[in-house]
């Protein structure tokens, strides 16, 4: 059985991938939850990671993939992980990363435009890019060719540590591992490798579950805004590859802002452009669900994310499929908010009802009984 667990971090991300008992991964780590807020319903997310390698006797985690190097995708990694490039990062119980993944803008952006955390991680990623081992770094622009030229290294040094979108990551084979993973963003577009659009550049990834009796494709979408999911659809379906856009669990991009669908937020619901509405309408499969990792849907408009036009297309999608949208804030309750767990088996995709909070908001959780199947899908 494989386990995906969405963490209520607010407007953040961070989801915890388990594969069968072989492989414990991290997309995005965000620990967002004001530890002096008695009434923060956000998770202290260092705890509950801690608390799950302990159980799982690991001192660290396979990846930390982080998509990009916005404060909402790392707060917190500076204080959480083991990093190689500082003994001052080294000290305590630091959580130890076997492979660091990044999008090649990590690498490349002036570290002028970061933030002091978002600075140490590409600090972290460069020191293991020149050493040459521990990281995957995503996509090869003309930028990475000159940082790695400017430090003495060639594109063709560093080639077995980079992926390029349309590429399976290599270290991962479904029959193998349990789960592989297609590569459909960041594109090697140029750019000037000092300010980048993060959101643009950001590792937006398929990953296939191999179950046994069944496949379960999960999206994870990043903040990709409508224009790059336009590109990826487009690119994908000239290759022959629609099978690699289709999907089970859709992560929803941007904290479920209009701007992943279209230019426009639209009255009532956002009206999606036509390859967004293709990849969602079309590619979802029977029971298929999507997670918006965010604040809770407000009942009114709002300038930032989530925005309830996105959320009123995303469960009419939702609802075609015979699945159903989740908000990480929300799951269970607004009130006392729960970790989301997916779990994935031979026999489908379940979201796991029933948790316990316990303690300052969501500050721990006891998965209990395991719920029907969601829809009347192939899954049911």
């Amino acid at each position: 059985m494989h386990m995906l667990t969405f963490y209520p971090l607010g407007n953040a991300d961070s989801c915890q991938m388990e594969v069968d008992s072989r492989s414990f991964l991290l997309i995005d780590f965000a620990d967002t939850r004001n530890p002096d807020d008695d009434d923060d319903k956000r998770i202290d997310l260092s705890k509950a990671v801690r608390e799950r390698l302990d159980e799982l006797d690991r001192e660290g985690v396979d990846v930390l993939a982080l998509t990009h190097l916005d404060q909402d995708h790392i707060q917190g990694t500076a204080e959480f992980f083991y990093l190689e490039h500082a003994t001052k990062y080294q000290g305590g119980e630091r959580v130890k990363i076997e492979d660091l993944w990044v999008p090649a803008a990590a690498i490349t952006e002036s570290k002028d435009s970061l933030s002091e955390e978002g600075r140490i991680v590409q600090a972290e990623a460069r020191y293991r890019l020149k050493e040459g081992s521990g990281i995957r770094v995503f996509s090869r622009p003309e930028a990475l060719k000159d940082w790695l030229e400017e430090h003495d290294l060639t594109v063709d040094s560093r080639r077995h540590l980079i992926t390029d979108a349309g590429e399976l990551v290599p270290s991962y084979d479904k029959h193998r591992d349990g789960v592989e993973f297609f590569v459909h963003s960041p594109f090697a577009d140029k750019e000037d490798g000092k300010v980048v659009d993060r959101n643009s550049k950001a590792i937006v990834l398929q990953a296939t579950f191999d179950a046994g009796a069944s496949e379960t494709q999960v999206l994870f979408n990043s903040d990709a805004p409508h224009e790059i999911l336009e590109q990826i659809v487009q690119v994908t379906r000239s290759h022959g590859n629609d099978d690699r856009l289709k999907w089970d669990v859709f992560k929803v991009p941007h904290h479920c802002s209009y701007l992943s669908l279209g230019p426009e937020k639209g009255k009532e619901e956002t009206a999606p452009v036509k390859d967004v509405a293709w990849l969602l309408e079309d590619q979802g499969q029977p029971g298929g669900i999507a997670i918006s990792s965010s604040e809770p849907i407000p009942d009114e408009d709002t300038d930032q994310p989530p925005h309830r036009q996105a959320a009123a297309y995303y469960r009419r999608v939702c609802r075609i499929h015979g699945g159903e949208l989740h908000v990480t804030m929300e799951h269970e309750s607004a009130s006392s908010p729960v970790p989301l767990i997916v779990t994935i088996d031979d026999s489908g995709t379940t979201v796991e009802k029933g948790s316990t909070a316990t303690g300052g908001g969501a500050q721990g959780y006891t998965p209990r009984n395991r719920p029907s199947r969601i829809g009347g899908g192939r899954f049911a």
